[in-house]
């Protein structure tokens, strides 16, 4: 901040500040100059008191009434429209009618030169202290105040030289006094302005990390929920969201069913187009899949070229029409188009609740079994592991 001003040396910085604190400086402006007004106002008292009701006190009363009236006027506009920003001018139009009155009131009331002396003091310090302005502004009117009222004391007033003395070391005491209090205020205001904006800047750059570490939480999540090739369900999320099915199904005494799904040499289709295009495979697999299931359905990669789908609110018979439906659909896909007498199939192995006390591993098992015995009755083929037995 500038030694003498307390302004921001950056133009932008001093700029935003003065915009910032505009709706005070509008509000605080009215308020400081209505009381500044009526106290000129008041001082009518004191003239008829030295002067009578006389021409001098006309003349008196007609200097106050101008300075009033164009000092709440001002008010007003000042309250409306008040700024530092690009109306430093009108915020210092105040204080030079004020000076104006002051200094005038001098050849009006010579004989009151040592009252107004002491208002003089007053008034600078108001000048200083009261009206909220800029210290450059407040620092030219005081000096025109200032020196105003000395000549216009010495010339008119007939004041002694002991006596301009005197009134030069009041004013110049004054004005240092009044200075330095506003400029220590001017930096302390700019200071905490700086103070706050360095919070606030603290606080968004926290609320953007934060941001950022929920994004990346998201983004975790999802890899750890979403398995990267297929888009379905991880095995372990997969595990989670079956395992809270098989026990509402449970609960409610509803049927269950979980099917194992499995690429029919798949070993092949690497070997022959290679896992490029194998890859290709199992993700298309998965999209028909997923359109092939209902919305309450889970489904989700088990590993390798093996899927696993939980069928709430299923018994066997209609899960083995959900897996037909499937297996034709996935037998329909062809494998390369240049080859569209290669068929790619699926084996599937379904498994269903049959006691309370079965887990979802114990399911998972029987599922598999089913699907094994698929596997050695031909492939391309739904195998429920209740018509093949334990043995299977």
């Amino acid at each position: 901040m500038h030694r003498l001003t307390g302004q921001f040396h950056e133009p932008d910085r001093e700029a935003t500040y003065r915009r910032d604190i505009a709706p005070r400086v509008r509000r605080e402006s009215s308020l400081s100059l209505l009381v500044a007004t009526l106290i000129f106002g008041m001082f009518t008292v004191s003239d008829y008191y030295y002067v009578g009701a006389g021409t001098e006190f006309h003349l008196l009363l007609t200097v106050r009434i101008l300075v009033v009236v164009s000092c709440l006027a001002l008010a007003f506009v000042l309250g409306r429209w008040g700024g530092y920003c690009r109306k430093v001018w009108l915020h210092a139009l105040p204080l030079w009618i004020l000076a104006t009155g002051i200094i005038l009131l001098v050849p009006l009331r010579p004989e009151s030169l040592a009252t107004q002396v002491t208002a003089v003091a007053v008034a600078l310090m108001a000048f200083y202290l009261l009206i909220p302005n800029l210290l450059s502004v407040v620092a030219i009117a005081s000096l025109y105040l200032s020196l105003g009222f000395l000549i216009t004391a010495v010339m008119v007033a007939d004041a002694s030289a002991v006596v301009a003395l005197r009134i030069s070391l009041l004013l110049i005491m004054t004005n240092a006094v009044g200075f330095f209090a506003l400029l220590r205020l001017e930096k302390l205001q700019r200071q905490q302005y700086a103070l706050l904006q360095e919070e606030r800047v603290q606080n968004q750059q926290m609320t953007q990390e934060i941001a950022h570490r929920k994004s990346l939480e998201a983004q975790l999540r999802r890899v750890a929920e979403r398995d990267v090739l297929t888009g379905l369900n991880s095995r372990g999320h997969f595990m989670e969201r079956a395992q809270g099915l098989l026990q509402r199904a449970q609960s409610g005494k509803s049927p269950f069913c979980l099917m194992m799904i499995d690429v029919d040499h798949f070993k092949a289709i690497n070997d022959t187009w290679g896992h490029s295009h194998g890859d290709r495979v199992l993700a298309t697999i998965a999209e028909t899949c997923m359109r092939s299931l209902r919305p309450q359905d889970v489904i989700g990669r088990f590993g390798g070229e093996e899927f696993i789908v939980a069928l709430p609110d299923t018994g066997p018979e209609d899960a083995r029409t959900v897996a037909e439906r499937l297996r034709q659909k996935v037998a329909e896909l062809p494998v390369r188009e240049e080859v569209p007498d290669h068929r790619v199939t699926v084996t599937i192995g379904i498994a269903g609740v049959l006691e309370e006390a079965t887990d979802l591993p114990a399911l998972i098992q029987q599922a598999d079994r089913a699907l094994y015995a698929g596997k050695h009755g031909g492939r391309n083929r739904v195998v429920i592991h209740q018509d093949v037995g334990e043995e299977a």
